[in-house]
């Protein structure tokens, strides 16, 4: 595990954006997880987050010209992984977002910030059905430009209505990839370095064995 991966779980815990208990999901089953990256309510925690989105494009090594936001979640995402891109990487990328309903006057437009142009990556929170990352996909490709991969916080690593994860149907459906800073396989090795967490372990390892997909 990277020191950014170790360093953006101990954020998550710290904020209370992981937590550990029984959660009922949106699929009904019973997750002894929840990820709310809503808890990521400051400046600081903000700017900590986007070291670790910054810190999983570099290591990627992906050819990537821009970033993009998908509205709402994602424009406080992309603009804080290109801060820390250009203040950590030295990597100073422009970066747009879209708005939910397009605007009559002004600019117009649904796209706020640099044109859609080059290989462009979609920076978001996490990975359900992927309907907004279909969505930003059709958004760019209708700009010229081409998708480069989607960027998440947390990859879940079960199955969605089929064999596959979200993140493995968007990569075979669409040809890119989808890069996570850290996976439900990452909190499980972290969990099982820390002594405390040995319950918690317990429960992540038997959740995932009954609804996990090969990584």
């Amino acid at each position: 595990m990277h020191d950014y991966q170790r360093d953006f779980i101990e954020l998550t815990l710290q904020r209370e954006v992981l937590c550990f208990g029984e959660f009922t999901l949106k699929s009904g089953r019973q997750s002894p997880y929840f990820f709310n990256m809503g808890r990521i309510d400051s400046g600081a925690a903000l700017a900590r987050l986007g070291r670790a989105y910054a810190s999983a494009v570099a290591n990627a090594d992906l050819g990537v010209d821009m970033l993009f936001g998908p509205a709402y979640k994602g424009i406080a995402l992309a603009a804080a992984t290109a801060i820390a891109l250009a203040d950590q990487h030295d990597r100073d990328l422009p970066w747009a977002y879209n708005r939910k309903e397009a605007k009559d006057h002004g600019e117009g437009g649904v796209l706020v910030g640099a044109p859609l142009k080059g290989h462009v990556l979609i920076v978001d929170d996490v990975m359900t059905a992927g309907t907004a990352v279909r969505e930003s996909l059709a958004l760019i490709r209708a700009h010229g430009a081409t998708p480069a991969g989607v960027l998440i916080a947390l990859d879940r690593q079960e199955r969605g209505q089929g064999s596959l994860s979200a993140a493995q149907e968007v990569t075979a459906e669409f040809g890119i990839p989808v890069i996570a800073i850290t996976s439900l396989a990452d909190v499980m090795a972290y969990a099982g370095e820390h002594p405390e967490l040995a319950g918690e372990h317990a429960r992540l390892r038997a959740y995932r064995e009954r609804y996990g997909v090969s990584a």
